[in-house]
């Protein structure tokens, strides 16, 4: 009857046991994540406190907050899910605590037994009459050998309860650990909740002000979309000249059609270039494309602050904003570095004298948006890593943003897809 009912108990004990490792393992990535986050709140709240602005602007200061408590919302959502694993490490921990101390009884009830009986017949007489009472020579060594096996056997049971006894206070130990563990996340959670909350009350107050000149600001950030754009069609163009040069020197002599300028498609009013790869160009490509999604940062330290692609402006939802790359917000002074080898292709100066630096890696090209000053020149030879130049900071915002773009031919891609962790 009791093996009826423990043995379903006994079988869950021992598939949570199995996941235990992988729950471990899991909690031990979400804590890391957890900390990473934490680092990167701290960074983001002394970035953005620490910018001094000559002028206010509401909007720059709502997509500061913005930033703000997507990186607590993200810290509660991590915090949660750890909180979880955690629950279930308890649960399993809790269930091999019950599982010991119902072996622990059963091994101290067996040994009770096995000492009152013992102490029956411990008298040395007993023994010696025990071995005298054989029938035969070989029979009375059998039962001297059962003695011998018996006293060992007791002293099994002995070790065997200590170790039991160790290893359940070693679980109640570990619970005690995990509940306390548990405890002091719910308490960061809830902290973080408290300040989300005011930050989300300050970021209320703030939208209801843009809400009053919203056409105003839309106004501003479509005058500012427009010169993105106009930026980008130059960046367009230079990777398009890049392309038809490097496939002429690629073709020499040759006439050959449909790869002296392009491959070409049609896609609305323009046309998809693609380069004509040399061997190391192709081997570039081939090692260019293996590294997706590890591709180190354009800068040491930062976090995007516009994202890829066609999407509602943040603040102003009437607004929509297009994105070819992503934007990162960085500190004052920060160097723009290549998140790959390759060839600088291009260099580009804008308005107000910024500057871009394109890289060729294979059919791959890099852009590195808004420097004010360059370390490299067209031709040049780049290493993972290597700064190219220095961000340049706004005099106004007190804002540090590099824009990067990454392309295929002359089809842009998600950075986010190529940059470890974006």
């Amino acid at each position: 009857m009791q093996f009826k009912i423990y043995f379903p108990l006994v079988l869950m004990v021992l598939f949570l046991s199995t996941n235990l490792q992988a729950q471990n393992s899991k909690r031990q990535q979400l804590e890391a994540r957890r900390t990473q986050i934490q680092k990167d709140i701290v960074y983001i709240n002394a970035l953005l406190s620490n910018t001094k602005k000559k002028e206010t602007n509401l909007l720059s200061d709502v997509k500061d907050l913005n930033h703000k408590i997507k990186a607590r919302e993200e810290l509660i959502s991590v915090i949660s899910s750890e909180s979880k694993e955690l629950n279930n490490e308890i649960y399993v921990n809790q269930l091999e605590i019950n599982k010991n101390q119902r072996d622990l009884e059963a091994l101290k009830k067996d040994y009770a037994d096995m000492i009152f009986k013992s102490y029956q017949s411990k008298s040395q007489n007993s023994r010696i009459m025990f071995l005298l009472s054989s029938e035969n020579f070989f029979q009375a060594y059998k039962r001297f050998q059962y003695m011998k096996q018996y006293t060992s056997f007791r002293k099994k049971q002995g070790e065997e309860i200590q170790l039991k006894t160790k290893r359940l206070q070693a679980l109640t130990d570990t619970l005690k650990i995990k509940k306390d563990q548990k405890t002091a996340l719910l308490n960061e959670k809830k902290k973080e909740q408290t300040v989300i909350e005011k930050e989300k009350k300050e970021q209320e107050v703030l939208l209801s002000q843009v809400k009053k000149k919203e056409g105003d600001y839309k106004n501003q950030i479509q005058k500012f979309q427009k010169e993105e754009e106009r930026i980008d069609a130059q960046i367009d163009r230079l990777i398009r000249e890049a392309i038809a040069a490097s496939n002429r020197k690629a073709e020499g002599s040759k006439t050959t059609t449909g790869t002296a300028t392009a491959s070409t498609s049609t896609a609305g009013t323009s046309t998809k270039a693609t380069f004509t790869l040399t061997a190391e160009a192709k081997e570039l490509a081939s090692k260019f494309t293996s590294n997706k999604g590890s591709l180190p940062w354009p800068v040491e330290k930062g976090f995007v602050s516009t994202y890829y692609g066609k999407q509602p402006h943040p603040i102003v939802s009437s607004a929509t904003i297009q994105s070819n790359g992503v934007r990162i917000t960085t500190e004052p002074g920060s160097k723009a570095r290549a998140v790959f080898e390759g060839t600088v292709i291009a260099i580009q100066v804008m308005s107000g004298n910024q500057k871009a630096v394109l890289i060729q890696h294979g059919n791959y090209i890099t852009v590195y948006k808004n420097l004010e000053s360059v370390f490299v020149s067209d031709g040049s030879k780049v290493s993972t890593k290597q700064e190219i130049g220095t961000i340049f900071t706004d005099r106004v915002t007190g804002k540090t943003i590099l824009g990067f773009i990454l392309s295929k031919n002359t089809e842009t891609e998600n950075p986010a897809s190529w940059i470890y962790r974006m």
